[in-house]
């Protein structure tokens, strides 16, 4: 387990995925990454400031949290609501691989997501 708590081998997975969403050439445009927390894994869109009053600071719009229980070893994916609650995703059953998880939201099955 990672210090976190949360399987070293699966926060590296989603940070793997993450990275590869957009190619190297567009990294200065768009970016996913993933905030790692106690319990989950948030799968943030990354974009560049456009605009110079706003600062140098990249825009960062959470996509997806997947969450860990431990006691279960279940990994279970998350949908975020427009005032930015998390509410449990029930259109996919909890899952001991999170690549499972990765795999619905690269299948683009629900825009809830991606938009």
């Amino acid at each position: 387990m990672a210090a976190r708590g949360l399987p070293e081998l699966d926060v590296a997975r989603v940070q793997r995925w993450c990275a590869s969403r957009a190619p190297e050439h567009v990294r200065h445009e768009i970016r996913v990454e993933c905030d790692v927390a106690a319990r989950h894994l948030t799968i943030c869109e990354c974009r560049p400031p456009w605009r110079e009053d706003f600062g140098p600071d990249w825009t960062r719009f959470p996509i997806a949290r997947l969450h860990y229980t431990k006691t279960s070893g279940l990994w279970a994916l998350y949908w975020r609501d427009r005032n930015l609650k998390y509410h449990r995703y029930d259109r996919l059953k909890p899952s001991p691989q999170v690549q499972d998880l990765l795999d619905y939201l690269d299948s683009h099955a629900d825009p809830i997501f991606w938009g």
